[in-house]
């Protein structure tokens, strides 16, 4: 971080003269200029969380809460409700029977299911029943509400653009006035016409927010996709097999500000290390593994959640085949040329 330097007394009087005016001199500026961000590595372990989850559900009502979440704090961005200076992540708990409110807001949201059956998301009418990892697409601006029709808890992962939003002072919020949206179009209309590589002859353009159309990517046909490529090619030396989600209209990200990808580090991988400087929250699917970012070291489980912040050297290590999903604002970057890769030495 650059040190403020002593130019003598008179500038330090020119100074403190134009503090008075709301101004400050270039070259007494402290504020970095280095790749990186105060957030920090960390990680989340699911069997620590879920009895507080299920705690939750006994102190408060689904109704009270509007959304029963406990959200992700990164130990250096503690009071901001953000994971990262880009992202927002939290966990999510629906008990059967409940329903949680219709709303819409300026942030782009994503659910990854962690477990249970029977829940599902309306978004614009919609309905979408989710299963475990399922990555399901709320655009921003959409009426949603969620409800669970099941017998036992779910939770799911909420990942959200909510610091890109207030970075530019666009955070609206608006609660429909029932509490749930109307259904106007049938279960899994979006994944007949935009799930099978195909599109409708009369699809014009963009989901609002420019966000996909397609509302959900079962985690069935990604697990397969992810087979299938593990089968016809070797690993990637520094994440194996990746996948990344796209917008089936335009082949780019799902959303304009962040990109969501699913891998498999197969049996015995020891993956080179790389650095870049998007923000990534990931979650664990399935297996058991090892992640060193900078210089933290974390051993991960099923359902645990960890973030890399920017410009952090990450490398994985797979004693037993395990599958990942993550999310990262890599779209944004990508769109604002700010994104920067290094593979390590």
């Amino acid at each position: 971080m650059n040190q403020p330097m002593d130019f003598g007394p008179a500038l330090a009087e020119f100074s403190r003269e134009i503090s008075a005016l709301d101004l400050s001199p270039l070259w007494e500026r402290v504020a970095r200029m280095t790749p990186g961000s105060a957030a920090v590595p960390a990680l989340w372990k699911y069997r620590q969380l879920r009895p507080h989850l299920m705690r939750a559900t006994e102190l408060i009502t689904k109704k009270q809460a509007e959304r029963r979440v406990l959200m992700l704090e990164n130990p250096k961005l503690r009071g901001t409700t953000f994971i990262s200076q880009s992202l927002f992540t939290g966990l999510q708990i629906i008990l059967p029977g409940e329903i949680a409110p219709s709303h819409r807001h300026s942030p782009g949201a994503l659910r990854f299911i962690v477990e249970g059956e029977g829940a599902y998301t309306a978004v614009e009418g919609e309905r979408t029943m989710m299963s475990p990892g399922d990555f399901v697409v709320t655009p921003n601006w959409t009426w949603h509400d969620h409800g669970n029709l099941g017998s036992g808890p779910v939770v799911w992962m909420d990942g959200l653009d909510t610091p890109i939003a207030a970075l530019f002072g666009a955070m609206f919020r608006e609660d429909h006035p029932q509490d749930t949206h109307p259904l106007t179009r049938k279960d899994g209309d979006a994944l007949a016409r935009f799930g099978n590589t195909l599109l409708p002859v009369d699809y014009k353009g963009n989901a609002p927010g420019g966000s996909t159309p397609l509302l959900i990517y079962p985690y069935a046909r990604t697990r397969e996709a992810l087979m299938q490529m593990a089968h016809s090619s070797e690993p990637d030396p520094v994440c194996g097999h990746k996948l990344r989600y796209a917008h089936p209209g335009t082949g780019g990200h799902p959303f304009p500000t962040m990109a969501v990808f699913m891998q498999m580090l197969p049996a015995g991988f020891a993956g080179k290390a790389a650095r870049s400087t998007e923000s990534v929250v990931y979650n664990v699917v399935e297996g058991r593994g090892r992640v060193s970012i900078g210089e933290s070291r974390f051993d991960f489980e099923p359902h645990d959640i960890f973030v890399v912040p920017p410009w952090e050297p990450c490398r994985f290590d797979a004693p037993a085949e395990c599958v990942l999903f993550s999310y990262s604002d890599r779209a944004a970057q990508e769109a604002l040329g700010f994104l920067r890769e290094k593979a390590e030495a």
